[in-house]
């Protein structure tokens, strides 16, 4: 019996904690909103700001780690189909916590001809307001930003890593 009441106070700390961690303070980007501004470096220790991007619609799309199944399907799914993103005149950008490194050897491992962005210290992922998955996994989060900066489409799921390409290539013949 006392190993029951562990347990439970156990889960109940761990859903209190995840609540706290999950509590932004900062506003949760939704469609109709601006891309916020931001500046990371890149897969080569280069800085990019989001704002040199606008002029031209963009792909953001926010994933847990480098070197993961999810990552790997999702990430090559992107390059795969990274000539219609380019016949659309579409930056795609990636993003997780992973540094420039990892993104680097990432990048090259699996021919990614697309931005890797290192934001080691989740600020960006805050800054969009990306939900964390499953309590304490970070979330798998693709934007679609139109020329003008503006969010057009936002579709978040964990485990349907492939289906972020198909919708969002959906989304920009759209607008």
């Amino acid at each position: 019996m006392k190993k029951y009441i562990i347990l439970i106070v156990i889960v109940v700390g761990i859903l209190f904690l995840n609540c706290k961690i999950n509590n932004n303070p900062m506003k949760k980007i939704e469609v109709g909103d601006e891309v916020p501004s931001f500046t990371l470096n890149d897969e080569n220790g280069n800085l990019f700001t989001v704002n040199s991007t606008v002029g031209k619609p963009m792909v953001i799309y926010f994933y847990p780690k480098d070197e993961t199944s999810g990552c790997i399907k999702e990430a090559c799914k992107f390059r795969d189909e990274f000539e219609k993103f380019k016949d659309l005149d579409v930056t795609v950008i990636g993003i997780s916590a992973d540094n420039v490194a990892s993104h680097k050897k990432f990048k090259e491992k699996y021919n990614l001809p697309f931005i890797l962005l290192a934001d080691i210290n989740n600020k960006v992922r805050k800054l969009f307001g990306v939900p964390k998955s499953m309590i304490f996994l970070p979330g798998r989060v693709t934007y679609v930003i139109d020329k003008k900066g503006i969010v057009q489409y936002i579709f978040n799921s964990q485990f349907k890593a492939e289906k972020h390409i198909e919708n969002a290539l959906k989304k920009l013949r759209e607008i």
